[in-house]
This record gives C-alpha cells, structure tokens and sequence, in this order.
C-alpha cells in the first residue's frame, strides 16, 4: 500500500508585503499521490474530515469561512470546488460565481456585491471569482472603469490601484474581527497548459460549451495579468487572511492542496459542540425512558 504524503500548506502560503514574482512560484510540483488510487482515498479523507469540521462549524456557530478561489480561464476553479466539496452539507455550504456586475451593483462600491453573499456563522462560502476582479481584470483592462460611475477625485488618485487594496484589506480584516476566516487561492496555471485545456474544450464535444472566445482575447494579456496577480497578492496576502498560491498544472495535485488548506484552516479554530447541562442530560433520558416504553 502507498503511503501517503504529508502536504504542508505552508509551502504554498504568501507572506504578504513582500514582492511576490510568479516565476518563482511552480505550476507543477511533485505528484503528491502514487496512484489515482492512492489519490482517490486521500482526497475522499480529506472530504471526510472537512465534513466532520463543517458540521462542527455549524453546530459551535461562531465562525465562519469564506474561500475565494482567482485563477486565469481553464485553471480548474470548478473543478476543486466541486471535488473538495463534495463530502460537504449542502446546507453549510454555499457557492457564488460573480459575473460581469448588473446596472445596480454598478451603483454601489465594489465590495458591495460580494458583501451581501459573505457566509452567515456556521456555514462555508465559496467565492468563484470575487472582488478581486476588481484589481486584476480591472487593472489590466482600465476601460472597464469608466463603467462603474466613480467620482473624478477618485479615479484621479495617484494611488488608485493601492486605495483598492486598503480597502479590500480593511474589509478581510473587519470580517476577521467578527468571526470570518477568509482563505484566498490562487490557482497557478502555465499558459502552455493553459493553452492545452482550450484545445481540449474544443476538441471535445461534450466540452464545447465550455470554451468562450473571450478567453483567447485575455490570454493575450497573460504577461499584464501575471503583474496583476503578483502585485495584488503582495499587497493583500496578511496573517489573518492569507493568499495561497496552488501549483494547478496537475489539477489532482491542486484538490489535495487545496483540501488541506481547508482542513487546516478549520481545525486551528477553537471550536467545540455546545456543552449540554445536567438538567438538559436528565431531561433527555426521561424522554428516551418514556420512548422506549412506548408511553409518547
């Protein structure tokens, strides 16, 4: 039998306020299973004990968790949500995809429409693409811009891109403070793999639906966005709400990190089931007594 290998998550952690360099981070490291067999049972434990501390999550309800996965097009973001979650409640767990923003979220600041999706205690939120956008599409497509109705002081600031940032800082940290755990991953794809999952979405029928042409215009920007990402990750990766940066070329290599992560995270929360008093004891062993003897 294979032993299975140790993942630390602290490999894959951003210190924050450092430069960051995505050249430097691999898209690839060392297959973390032997065999798709060896795969498949440490991704169902790590499914099982994410379970295990969801529901404890749920039941102590005094946390939460937010994991926000940023990625370039074809990076597997559905994939590992999909996979790493599939052990989960569905009643403690709740995912959001952010599309291009309707007329009323452009009325209001950029944070506002991820706001009003963040995870109520207890439960786990996923974000599919997030605020993030707005320092990364954004920043490497300013045009967009001029579609979010900003005051000219404000988008004349020396610092526009950095006041992002505070801002989105000052938020995690906020929710940090109110009982929110945030995760941020980035799922780290080279653009030749990149390259091969498109041809694949289009050499396979049943993936045809998937390819969207817009993604070969902003893999022309791969070079911006890789800025983008480095920069953003630098500015916004802290101790209380770091960024981890997941080698995604091997995408069962990424569930298994990206699973430890989670499991990591929430097993370091002080959390426990709500302690049931004597009086509470005793009552509920009369109301068995009285089940099992048929008298209710």
């Amino acid at each position: 039998m294979s032993k299975h290998k140790t993942i630390d998550i602290a490999d894959f952690r951003v210190k924050g306020g450092h430069k960051v360099d995505l050249g430097d981070w691999p898209t690839r490291v060392e297959p973390l299973y032997d065999s798709k067999d060896a795969y498949k049972d440490m991704l169902e434990a790590g499914t099982e004990r994410l379970s295990e501390l969801q529901e404890m999550l749920y039941a102590h309800d005094r946390y939460s968790l937010l994991v926000i996965f940023q990625a370039m097009d074809a990076a597997g973001k559905d994939g590992a949500i999909r996979h790493v979650m599939s052990g989960v409640n569905p009643q403690g767990c709740q995912v959001f995809s952010f599309k291009h923003p309707s007329a009323t979220e452009l009325d209001h600041d950029f944070l506002w429409r991820t706001h009003v999706a963040l995870p109520e205690r207890g439960r786990i939120g996923i974000f599919n693409r997030s605020y993030y956008e707005e320092v990364l599409i954004v920043r490497v497509l300013p045009e967009i811009l001029r579609g979010e109705k900003l005051p000219d002081e404000t988008l004349e600031s020396k610092d526009f891109w950095g006041d992002r940032f505070r801002s989105i800082a000052d938020s995690e940290a906020h929710l940090h403070r109110n009982g929110t755990r945030i995760v941020k991953i980035f799922l780290h794809l080279s653009k030749d793999e990149q390259r091969d999952r498109l041809i694949a979405r289009i050499d396979e029928e049943d993936k045809n639906w998937k390819f969207d042409e817009g993604d070969i215009e902003q893999r022309q920007h791969w070079d911006r966005y890789m800025a983008a990402y480095a920069d953003c990750l630098r500015a916004t990766s802290t101790a209380d709400c770091p960024w981890y940066v997941v080698p995604a070329d091997d995408k069962k290599n990424a569930r298994l990190i990206v699973s430890q992560i989670l499991v990591d995270t929430l097993a370091a929360l002080d959390m426990r089931y709500p302690a049931i008093t004597l009086a509470r004891r005793e009552k509920l062993l009369e109301i068995r007594r009285q089940l099992a003897a048929g008298e209710t």
